[in-house]
Formats: structure tokens, sequence, C-alpha cells
């Protein structure tokens, strides 16, 4: 048996609560058709899309009364986490039920640890919540000078925030407990909620992103899992993507994969995050094995039939 963590994409799960049930729906043979392997599954995600409406939603609302608060982003990506647990473990229940397999579901509302000294804080990049203008940006950042604002591609001004890479999980031991007692345990959503562990130790929430991918690649090495599964849109990685040569790879070593990365085959908002975060994990232990592939075929990835494998 091998354990496997399975990072799904924000933008796999939908747009809509509606749509999201579906899509998890239509996911959910996939994943327990790894378990019917004989394997063990932690699942992460994604909330690109969802943390973003939440903060926009209640953002938007601010301005409109003060009946609504103005919630800050940690707390913002709480609420994702809860939502999108919350679907994801109906579905894999239902599927659970449906073939008789007597497994649990529990997620877990994961903060992911951050060092404050990381160079991302000094280079927001990545833009978050309700588009203002250029004067109300302004407004904003004078009356909130930690705050940086930014023009998002000819549409407005939106919030820029830093997007660190993980250090550690606080919840790991929770998360360990859970897997040696037979639950599939769902972490780390949305990348988890970046904290920095202060000198009371305490922990504190600070207004970042996580890469999902960075952080499930953490939580599967914490795990001490065989694979990583970073499921997404696409069979297998390609090279020269588009164009009339493009070709897919099938398995190639850590060092190789590098070395495309460096050559720009990977486009830095899309595919380069996801080879990162599996050499990441690939080169962490000797033995571990990243898979980059699609959700559905994500049964034919474990029996090497489909996906791209990244390894020492």
């Amino acid at each position: 048996m091998s354990r496997i963590v399975i990072a799904l994409g924000g933008n796999a799960l939908g747009n809509t609560a509606e749509e999201q049930r579906k899509k998890i729906d239509a996911a959910a043979p996939s994943l327990i058709g790894l378990i019917k392997q004989g394997h063990e599954i932690i699942i992460s995600h994604g909330n690109g899309p969802q943390v973003g409406m939440i903060k926009l939603g209640l953002d938007t609302a601010s301005n409109v009364t003060d009946k609504v608060s103005n919630f800050p982003l940690p707390e913002c990506t709480a609420m994702s986490q809860g939502y999108i647990g919350y679907h994801l473990q109906n579905g894999i229940l239902r599927e659970l039920r449906k073939e008789g397999m007597p497994w649990y579901v529990a997620t877990i509302v994961s903060q992911i640890q951050v060092d404050p000294d990381d160079p991302a804080f000094k280079n927001p990049t990545k833009p978050i919540g309700a588009f203002y203008s250029e004067e109300e940006a302004g407004r904003i950042m004078a009356e909130n000078p930690g705050m940086v604002f930014k023009e998002d591609a000819g549409r407005g001004w939106r919030q820029m925030v830093p997007s660190p890479r993980p250090i550690d999980i606080v919840e790991k031991d929770s998360i360990l407990n859970l897997l040696d007692h037979e639950f599939i345990v769902i972490a780390c959503g949305g990348g988890g909620i970046p904290v920095i562990k202060r000198d009371d130790g305490d922990y504190e929430g600070v207004p970042a992103v996580i890469d999902k991918d960075f952080a499930s690649a953490k939580l599967a090495e914490i795990c001490n899992a065989d694979y990583l599964f970073i499921l997404t849109a696409v069979d297998r990685v390609a090279i020269n993507f588009g164009k009339p040569n493009q070709e897919e790879l099938t398995e190639i070593s850590v060092e190789k994969a590098k070395e495309l990365a460096a050559e720009g085959h990977f486009a830095p908002g899309s595919m380069l995050p996801k080879v990162q975060a599996a050499v990441s994990f690939a080169e962490s232990k000797p033995g571990r094995r990243a898979v980059i592939a699609s959700l559905e075929k994500a049964p034919l990835a474990m029996k090497g039939e489909s996906g791209t494998f990244i390894s020492m």
C-alpha cells in the first residue's frame, strides 16, 4: 500500500456551490478508485476562485453597509477551507457508502507556518479581493500603510499580497493521528492559512497566499507519503506546449525537470509551480515520486498508464 497526497486544483471545483457539488461527485470515483487499489489518500485543494469570491463579496458588502465587516484574508481562507471541505466530505462519503467501504472523512482547518523573513513579503505579487479606482486604492494605502495596491491588467487596482513558501504545518499531529485511524483527511486547503510564529509561541495570521501545490508538497513530506499527485486539466506535462513540436513527458528525473523549467518550458502562472512543487517533494527523500496528471485519469496514473512521473 502507498500513501498518496492528492492536490486538487481550485478551478476544478467550480464557481458556485451547486457546480462544486456536481464536480466533486464526478471526481469522487477517481479518488476512491485509488483506495480500491489498496492505497491511502490525503486530499488538499486549491481555493483560487473561491477565496476571491469570499473576499470580494465581503469587501463589496462592507462598502455598502456598516453591518458587514471587511474580513482579513486569513479568515477568508479559513472560510473557503470550511465550505470546500464540507462539499468534499459529503461527496467522498457518498461514494464510500456506494462502494460499501468503511472509511471516515474529516477536514482540518490548516495553518501553514511561513518565515517572516521570506523574500516574498518584500514583493507582493498575488492579486486578491475587489477592484478599486486609483483614487480609492491610494486612499486605502494612505490609511493602511502596510497594504499594497497595484493596477491589475487594465481592470482596476487590487490589493497585492505575498506568496511565501511553507515551512511547517501547525496541525500536522492532528492530521497524522487521523490517518492512523483510517480517516481520509482533507487538509491544507487553498495552500493553508499563512501564519508566523511569534516570540511567545502563538501563531498569527498574515495577509498572504501560499501556492497550494507547494503546500501539498510540504503536506506529503510531513505525512511521509510515497506519492504526490498534482491533478490538473491535462493528462501529462508537455514541452513546447501548443506548438507543432509539442511533446508529452511520461517520466523525467528531478534534474531534467529543473533543466526544462530553467529553459522556460513551463508557464509561471500554471505549470511551473506544479513542476517545482513536484521536484521539491521528489528530492526530499529517496524513493518518493511526484505525478502530474488529470483528475479523471488518477487511477490510471497510479498504474503508470497516464500522467508525468518525476523522481530522483
